[in-house]
């Protein structure tokens, strides 16, 4: 367990945090939320032990393991895949060491009553606990899981560190920290360098892991999977949410709501109080009676309403130039990379108006398709573009590309014709450049801002062909919401690569699978896709791993763990009536304060429901019966994680 105690950090002056506090409690998943520059990456520096707090203290226990993935980091090389990934195990093999010590001690030394013995026994016992826990026998299996289930093939096994891109370094990085089984894990932005088919094998190992989680993520999809607990960083403070990300939204809008309610309700006690204050200031007789009202809003307590950051982008295409029905034609396509053949015989027709996807492991051939109908690579068979099609491409390193030297107006206004040149500002404003941020430098640039500034380039042109190479890179998921209803509402065609599945879903027709050499039309959504994956997973594992089909058919034979099996999901189908109960009595209780808040906030009745006692105390009661049966959902909550 971790205790953030009265934690503050102050840059500059500035307050980051605030005199916070929270705990982060055994087999919690934590989400961290929060606009741009809360302090979420700070937050995980702090607990990481990166970073020192300017006051307050974060507490754990001594023998606590940490495992942090940060955004960006020095990435070791000299080694291959494998062995770089094997370093993992330095705590094994210092605890083997340490074991073996002890054995020699406790073999050779006689004092076996002394408390000195004693130690050397409880150390003992605490190691091999401990290897037990991090897999010290089946190291090698262990590295194999960890490495395939993160993209890597058997053959890169070998290859060194060297030889790939920062974002598969990265996924080295996040095997290593898997693989040591720390305590709490902290991963900032672990989705950002996986595929879809990586991500989802990282929720399933989340969902197994013994630790704690606590992770920042601009996948929507990946926090609602993974996470139970969400803690939101807004203005200095933090509000802890126990439920994943979707349903904190909603609760957040409750919360603030309610902070309205209040504020009108406390600035119309103040108003009150003003005037009498002002009434009965000058008469003599009233004079002390005035003194204790001036004293009482002294040491009113002001409501606060949390900032919302609702700032977002707003935008949509340019209507789309009129082309032939037939977009683009891919036939017997093909890419060889050295002596690598990336894929072969791929053959498509992409018509008017269609929206599709590519979807698949990274390196199977993705962006390079997206290349060759953008016409920047050379290829073997026919892509072609059909009748008056004007395409858009939006690279990868869209972004990346932009000339670091011009400010964001000159990279739009330089490349703006017509009558566009005279909307570039209410244009750059649509993205969040307004004010002097038009006259920054593309190098000072955030990720975030940087990836706006490239997607704003694809309004310049009434393109009928988007051709959409991971664009949400970098967005936030407010951002990745305009986008996405941006390419529902556009007339053209739209070809799309992402491993993003909330902004996938329902915005692609059908979906082109890259695997194995081969391209395969999908038809269905992306959900339906990521189960047929799944599906496929465990066939092989079955398949090709003959100690998990033996596994299966002991279990078959042992008839008592059916049973437990069947009584435990009775157990679990209770509680899960218990947890709906209690739900529903929640959501009853809030209705019933919430009509107490709404006359409260109406100046005719505020007096009534102050002066009548009975009704007064009726609605203290229910909040305390709410309060109560938030703790008992929360209970029940704990009974089914366990």
């Amino acid at each position: 367990m971790i205790s953030v105690n009265s934690v503050t950090v102050s840059f500059g002056g500035y307050d980051l945090f605030d005199n916070v506090s929270f705990l982060i409690n055994p087999k919690d998943r934590i989400g961290l939320a929060g606009k741009n520059g809360a302090g979420k990456s700070t937050m995980l520096k702090l607990l990481a032990g990166e970073q020192p707090p300017t006051k307050g203290e974060i507490s754990k226990p001594n023998d606590f393991t940490i495992g942090y993935l940060p955004q960006d980091m020095i990435h070791q090389h000299g080694r291959t895949v494998f062995d770089e990934t094997a370093t993992a195990f330095e705590e094994i093999q210092r605890l083997e060491v340490r074991l073996e010590h002890i054995n020699h001690q406790l073999t050779t030394r006689d004092d076996y009553e002394s408390p000195a013995y004693m130690r050397l026994i409880e150390e003992l016992t605490e190691i091999n606990h401990r290897l037990d826990i991090i897999g010290a026998g089946n190291k090698e299996e262990e590295i194999e899981k960890i490495l395939k289930g993160l993209g890597f093939e058997r053959a890169d096994f070998e290859r060194q560190t060297s030889e790939f891109s920062g974002g598969w370094r990265m996924r080295i990085e996040l095997a290593k920290i898997l693989l040591q089984k720390p305590d709490v894990l902290l991963l900032d932005e672990p989705t950002n360098h996986l595929d879809i088919e990586s991500i989802q094998w990282l929720e399933e190992t989340m969902d197994t892991f013994s630790g704690s989680v606590m992770l920042i993520s601009h996948d929507k999809h990946f926090l609602d999977n993974v996470t139970t607990r969400t803690i939101e960083i807004s203005n200095q403070k933090i509000y802890d949410y126990k439920t994943n990300y979707s349903r904190y939204l909603e609760l957040r809008q409750e919360r603030k709501d309610q902070q309205e309610s209040a504020a009108k309700n406390q600035q119309k006690v103040i108003n009150q109080t003003e005037a009498l204050i002002d009434k009965y200031r000058a008469k003599a007789s009233k004079a002390a009676f005035a003194q204790s009202l001036i004293k009482k809003l002294d040491r009113m307590e002001i409501v606060e309403v949390d900032e919302s950051d609702t700032t977002t982008m707003s935008f949509r295409f340019p209507p789309p130039a009129l082309s032939g029905k037939i977009v683009v034609t891919v036939e017997d396509a093909g890419k060889i990379y050295g002596t690598k053949q990336i894929f072969k015989n791929a053959s498509f027709i992409l018509a008017k108006g269609e929206k599709i996807s590519f979807v698949g492991r990274n390196g199977e051939g993705k962006s390079t398709m997206m290349k060759m109908i953008a016409q920047q690579i050379d290829f073997d068979g026919k892509v072609q573009l059909g009748h008056n099609v004007m395409m858009g491409y939006f690279a990868q390193d869209q972004a990346e590309k932009l000339d670091q030297n011009k400010t964001v107006f000159e990279t739009i206004d330089e490349l703006a014709v017509g009558d566009i040149r005279k909307n570039v500002r209410t244009m750059l404003g649509s993205f969040l450049f307004g004010g002097d941020d038009i006259d920054k430098k593309v190098r000072v640039l955030s990720g975030g801002e940087r990836g706006r500034l490239a997607l704003c380039k694809l309004l310049l042109q009434p393109y009928n062909l988007l051709v959409l190479d991971e664009p949400t890179n970098h967005l936030d998921i407010r951002s990745k919401e305009v986008l996405k209803r941006a390419i529902v509402a556009y007339e053209g065609t739209v070809i799309i690569v992402s491993h993003d599945r909330d902004f996938l879903t329902d915005l692609t027709e059908k979906m082109y699978e890259f695997r194995n050499g081969e391209v395969k039309e999908h038809l269905g959504g992306i959900d339906e896709f990521m189960e047929k994956v799944k599906m496929q997973r465990l066939t092989e594992m079955n398949t090709k791993n003959p100690f998990v089909k033996a596994k299966v058919e002991v279990k078959k034979e042992k008839s008592q763990v059916v049973l437990q099996n069947e009584e435990r999901e009775k157990e679990l189908k209770q509680i899960k009536s218990q947890v709906t109960k209690s739900e529903k009595e929640i959501e009853r209780l809030e209705k019933e304060i919430k009509i107490v808040d709404d006359k409260l906030s109406d100046s005719s009745q505020y007096q009534t429901i102050i002066n009548d006692k009975e009704a007064f105390a009726k609605y203290e009661q229910t909040k305390k019966q709410l309060e109560a049966e938030m703790l008992n959902w929360e209970s029940l909550q704990g009974k089914l994680e366990n």
